[in-house]
């Protein structure tokens, strides 16, 4: 395994470096300040910052280069590094067109949609016109596993029916959100895995009701959002449906693979700038007549995060670079790692980093408090720790019991 990076990506790493640094920075105290205020608004500088990011080349970086013209170009090694570089602002990947949960709806729509589909949704996406949602986990169900959705998508001539009740529906409210990729059942009585299929649904369609958006850890996420949405009676055209009936549960897991880079590399950069911070703090503070960088306690945290974070960057390096060479099916077990791994490691590393800010570190003076959250909730997000613990676990006990 090598993981030098190469001088495509090193190149792109200062440059997205050097945009953060001088355009994305010195307004995030801003950016904080408006949306708490302003909810579901997007503050009106990030139209402008997109502008220079897509002028300067900065753009759609994410969608790997097996997707052709598409692609900028880049293997999902070489964009992590720079979705490390993105995650040490919140909300800086939308800045250059990369941010959850467009980037696995575009990676869908690149890959299964029609050309219609494409020209109308994937087009806009790609140009940052518009943002989506995506909408699979239900109230009622225990949705990490997807065999349970009983949303239900009901052909009906020239269209589908849909009815259900989803939540944590991430992005739907997102002012800028117009268009839905729902997941339901066509067909509850087929084998387990082959029940589901995957729908485009108009935001504005009527029997679309979001019911309320939910809140994580008392923070609204504002202005992307997420919402419990009603669906009754929600018609669309049978063109709408992805592939073939049956084919939801597929286009999930090929969905969520890459995705699972994207929110673990963006945890290691929050979790990098936490320790950066940690360092800068515990040497302007004294204590007892010393710098608090003196104490052995405080060397130690430093030295144990330092160590966390190399490691679960390693790991996801080599989760990125066995789906580059061997597909998604493939790196399975390196994916299931990572998620169970980094989630976990960020949230240690931004605590310890807390600590050492005092009360500084939970008020809006740093975004510690905001990483801890991002940690915490991707922890159940993209399936929770207990399932990918359960899967591994399982896959570990059957790869050994063909070795003995």
């Amino acid at each position: 395994m090598n993981f030098e990076y190469t001088d495509k990506s090193k190149a792109l790493q200062k440059r997205v470096d050097d945009f953060m640094q001088q355009h994305i920075f010195p307004l995030e105290k801003k950016h904080y300040e408006f949306t708490s205020k302003n909810l579901w608004q997007h503050h009106p500088f990030l139209e402008e910052l997109k502008g220079l990011a897509r002028k300067e080349g900065l753009w759609n970086l994410f969608l790997p280069k097996s997707y052709g013209d598409l692609s900028p170009g880049l293997t999902n090694l070489e964009y992590a590094p720079l979705a490390e570089l993105m995650g040490r602002v919140m909300w800086s990947s939308e800045i250059f067109n990369c941010s959850a949960p467009d980037t696995g709806n575009m990676e869908v729509l690149a890959k299964y949609g029609t050309p219609q589909q494409q020209k109308q949704w994937l087009k806009p996406l790609m140009n940052g016109d518009i943002r989506s949602a995506f909408l699979m986990t239900e109230p009622q169900v225990a949705s990490s596993d997807a065999t349970n959705i009983e949303t239900s998508i009901v052909r009906d001539g020239d269209e589908y029916v849909i009815n259900g009740r989803k939540w944590w529906s991430s992005g739907v409210m997102n002012p800028s959100a117009k268009v839905y990729i729902v997941m339901g059942k066509t067909d509850p009585k087929a084998q387990r895995h082959i029940q589901q299929s995957m729908i485009l649904v108009p935001a504005d369609t009527p029997g679309v009701k979001v019911v309320r958006p939910l809140s994580v850890f008392g923070n609204w996420d504002s202005p992307e959002g997420h919402g419990e949405v009603e669906l009754n009676n929600v018609r669309v055209p049978a063109s709408n449906l992805l592939v073939d009936e049956g084919s939801g549960f597929a286009i999930a897991q090929g969905r969520l693979g890459p995705g699972r880079i994207h929110h673990c590399m963006r945890l290691i950069g929050a979790a990098q700038r936490a320790l950066d911070l940690m360092c800068i703090r515990v040497s302007q503070r004294e204590t007892f007549g010393k710098s608090v960088s003196q104490y052995s306690s405080i060397r130690q945290d430093i030295a144990q995060s330092r160590c966390d974070i190399q490691q679960a960057r390693l790991l996801t390096l080599a989760a990125a670079d066995k789906i580059d060479r061997f597909g998604i099916k493939e790196a399975k077990d390196l994916v299931a790692m990572i998620k169970i791994v980094v989630p976990s490691m960020t949230c240690r590393v931004v605590d310890r980093a807390i600590q050492a800010h005092g009360g500084m570190g939970v008020c809006q003076d740093t975004p510690l408090a905001g990483f801890w959250v991002y940690g915490r909730t991707v922890r159940l997000a993209d399936g929770p720790d207990e399932v990918h613990m359960y899967q591994l676990g399982r896959n570990t006990i059957k790869q050994m019991q063909t070795k003995v």
